[in-house]
């Protein structure tokens, strides 16, 4: 069994697309996904054994993964050193997909400011620093994609501020970096997950389960999404498809951001459009599984 895009086979025959966090969670299907339509993909994380299970993965599945790379991606040098490597290794790369971050629930008056920057590190620094080293060692002369993975911070996010804090600054860079980088052929654009059912989920406590199946009943289409929902709307924005496109948050949350009051108005039970999912080896979080 192998992946099954929407997308046309070889869409991406000859690119290669760097993917930090690619070692799980939503950037191991997009990197499934990618690998299935041509791309070879390049991975990093902090965990060698989670990368090489994600290799030996697209590799039975006739992909390709051109390298696995470990490093601190919160840390300037490092990640300098990082893109030279890859360009070294690999030449020229055509696609940057920021899949990388981590999050914990915590209430404002109960977080440290060590917690407070580990957030705002993971899920922005790094994207920065990530974005800026592939854009001045690559993308300013040969033109590229980037595309982040966000999250939905414009009504606030109670519970875990750092994180809002964090990605009302990605989408911010989002639309910046799109504006400066325009003129050398680059593209930039973030996709907002709704609620979506991966075993990421399976990392916060017990005690926040219930909270968390709670948000499905406040979309509209009333359902969880899959990380392949997610992976297709970061290859069409990756695609020369989007071509014209750049500078955007493209929402992917079953109308969730304005279905504030939608539980008046929600699918009926069985009548939700049903769920896309071409991963294969895709794995259902725990705590949604009875």
């Amino acid at each position: 069994m192998h992946y099954r895009s929407g997308f046309r086979p070889g869409l991406f025959d000859q690119q290669s697309i760097f993917i930090p966090g690619g070692g799980g969670g939503l950037g191991r299907c997009i990197a499934h996904e990618l690998s299935s339509l041509g791309a070879q993909v390049i991975l990093a994380g902090r965990s060698i054994e989670k990368l090489e299970k994600v290799r030996d993965e697209i590799t039975q599945d006739g992909g390709r993964v051109a390298g696995i790379y470990t490093g601190e991606l919160r840390d300037e040098q490092t990640v300098i050193d990082l893109i030279k490597r890859i360009l070294d290794s690999h030449g020229r790369v055509h696609g940057l997909v920021n899949a990388a971050g981590g999050q914990f629930p915590a209430k404002l008056k109960d977080l440290s400011l060590n917690g407070w920057n580990a957030v705002i590190e993971n899920n922005l620094t790094s994207y920065f620093l990530l974005s800026r080293e592939m854009y001045r060692q690559c993308f300013e002369k040969h033109g590229g994609s980037i595309v982040h993975l966000g999250a939905d911070y414009e009504n606030g996010m109670p519970g875990m501020g750092h994180n809002g804090a964090a990605r009302a600054g990605l989408s911010n860079l989002t639309f910046t970096s799109s504006v400066e980088w325009a003129a050398s052929g680059v593209r930039v654009n973030c996709v907002i997950p709704g609620f979506i059912g991966t075993t990421g989920l399976d990392r916060y406590p017990e005690s926040a389960w219930q909270g968390l199946k709670n948000v499905v009943r406040k979309a509209p289409i009333n359902r969880h999404g899959t990380a392949a929902e997610i992976s297709a709307a970061v290859v069409f924005l990756m695609s020369e498809m989007a071509a014209f496109i750049t500078g955007i948050d493209l929402r992917v949350d079953g109308g969730i951001h304005h279905g504030r009051g939608g539980f008046l108005f929600k699918a009926k039970a069985g009548s939700s459009p049903p769920a896309f999912n071409g991963f294969h080896r895709d794995e259902t979080a725990e705590l949604l599984k009875d």
